[in-house]
């Protein structure tokens, strides 16, 4: 089973005008709610694939009620911590003229230092019975930004793959316990880390550190530009896809769950960065989150181009494990 953590999950109202204009009344919109987060949104893209899996997240108020009562519909299994403060809100109004859409993030809520306790207990005895576990998405407070470094030296503990897929404050953290997979855009690595990746070079340059640091796969994706990539100390660029991007939020979760997937069949790595690469791309052409069919996804993951740079590998499977 594949388990994800979330620590910053939302309620997503959706909010649909047959045109939007600047400065106007809007009425009468297509309302839709959805559970959202970067873990929750891996589920839902395995969920897809027909993968098991279990997310882990925290829940407080009338707006996690709505939540759970959401995952529940969308069959994404979920377990919770329940936080005496409200869980936050977005606003997403969606032009169907040209088919854009605006996202407005509520306030963050702050998590109780005993919730955060309650917590790691819980996901210590869960990480024993997964085979993959992902922490994903960012910290809403101070005292939540333990809870990935402590899960990935748990899962190193009990020899389980783990893939980190966040930013902000604890990502150094994070990259310190060295989680066996680490994924991240550049704008979230410059930002959190206080340093350049605008060459190849820098791009290259923070690889070989995150190979340094224990970590056995690199992902570093920035948009529709080219992904760098290394699996142990070898290096690749990937061409995305050329596309005409209709909305990219979740492209990023779709790209991890190709990872997590095809780790959990045994693929080759050159296999999981061209699929997951495709997921990001067929994401990123409709409205939809994290609900790209894997039969669609394979068609034109062999179209990807992929490149080593640097010393050259044997084709065999080195996935890690």
């Amino acid at each position: 089973m594949i388990l994800t953590v979330t620590l910053h999950p939302l309620l997503e109202k959706r909010l649909s005008y047959d045109v939007i204009s600047v400065g106007s009344f809007h009425r009468n919109p297509k309302e839709e709610l959805k559970p959202g987060g970067k873990g929750i949104n891996v589920c839902r893209q395995l969920n897809k694939f027909g993968v098991k899996n279990l997310t882990y997240t925290f829940l407080g108020g009338n707006n996690g009620k709505i939540i759970k009562l959401l995952l529940s519909e969308e069959k994404i299994d979920f377990t919770f911590v329940q936080t005496k403060n409200e869980t936050r809100y977005s606003v997403i109004t969606i032009d169907n003229s040209n088919r854009k859409a605006t996202t407005f993030f509520g306030p963050d809520y702050h998590i109780l230092f005993q919730e955060v306790e309650e917590f790691k207990l819980k996901l210590e005895k869960m990480i024993k019975n997964c085979e993959i576990v992902v922490f994903s998405g960012s910290s809403p407070c101070r005292e939540t930004d333990s809870v990935f470094p402590f899960g990935i030296e748990i899962s190193n503990r009990y020899n389980k793959i783990s893939v980190c897929d966040t930013y902000g404050n604890h990502l150094k953290d994070c990259i310190e316990q060295s989680p066996t997979v680490l994924h991240n855009n550049v704008f979230e690595v410059e930002q959190s880390l206080n340093i350049s990746l605008k060459t190849e070079n820098d791009k290259l340059n923070f690889l070989n550190h995150l190979y340094s640091k224990g970590i056995k796969q690199s992902f570093i994706t920035n948009g529709k530009e080219d992904i760098y990539a290394s699996n142990f100390d070898y290096h690749y660029k990937v061409e995305n896809l050329k596309i005409e991007e209709v909305d990219a939020t979740g492209s990023g979760d779709s790209f991890v769950a190709g990872i997590v997937y095809n780790l959990y069949k045994d693929k080759t790595f050159e296999e999981s960065i061209k699929l997951a690469s495709a997921l990001g791309s067929l994401n990123a052409l409709t409205l939809d989150i994290c609900n790209v069919s894997l039969d669609e996804a394979e068609k034109i993951a062999d179209q990807i181009k992929l490149s080593t740079i640097g010393k050259k590998m044997k084709t065999i499977d080195v996935t890690p494990r």
